[in-house]
């Protein structure tokens, strides 16, 4: 019985490595578009009104899009809790995840959450969103120094649930848009809330659970 529980578990974990590697190459994609530093591809194509006229929101997005893809890589590798063979390669990991966060991709979320599309639902779902998420990661960083290693792990899965939300987004957005085709600021509304939501609903189940 146990030999099988252990085999079902290694092979989840295969799945959510080879999972999380279609999506991260994915996302890696997307960051790539914009290198070196274009204004007139994939999201920015639909932002020229903030990049014309806000001279910081390129600034702030350049912010979130480089470090977002590293904040996804080393959240992943800290929630695995393996070292690979390296000394304190988990700590190491989490605190490039922790730092990037706090200081980079959460505040700039947050501002570019203020000009979301979709109006002001999409606009309130995005900042709350991002303090969130700043604020799962400060409290994981907190329990880290405090060495509560248990409420560590619980609120460093909420903090990457919330960092899934950019994988989870665009998800919800391919279905939506096969299943139904509505109007672009319509999907927009739906998704800026079914992006992190489910995640975070996903998770606190789990913890209930004992789960995590």
């Amino acid at each position: 019985m146990l030999s099988t529980k252990k085999n079902i578990s290694n092979s989840f974990k295969i799945l959510l490595i080879i999972g999380f590697g279609y999506f991260f190459w994915l996302m890696l994609k997307i960051t790539l578009e914009y290198i070196p530093l274009k204004t007139d591809v994939s999201f920015l194509m639909i932002k020229q009104t903030e990049v014309g006229q806000r001279s910081e929101y390129l600034y702030f997005f350049y912010t979130h899009v480089y470090t977002s893809i590293f904040v996804l890589l080393s959240g992943f590798l800290a929630i695995l809790r393996k070292d690979f063979g390296l000394k304190n390669f988990h700590k190491n990991a989490g605190k490039v995840y922790i730092f990037l966060i706090l200081f980079f991709s959460a505040p700039s979320g947050i501002y570019m959450g203020i000009f979301a599309n979709g109006g002001i639902l999409s606009k309130i779902s995005f900042v709350i969103l991002g303090c969130l998420w700043w604020f799962s990661t400060f409290k994981a960083y907190q329990f880290a120094r405090q060495k509560k290693f248990k409420e560590h792990k619980q609120w460093m899965w909420r903090s990457f649930a919330l960092t899934l939300s950019a994988v989870t987004l665009r998800m919800w957005k391919v279905i939506i848009v096969y299943l139904f085709h509505p109007n672009p600021m319509d999907v927009y509304q739906i998704i800026a809330w079914l992006g992190w939501i489910p995640n975070l609903l996903l998770i606190e189940y789990l913890i209930a659970k004992k789960h995590i």
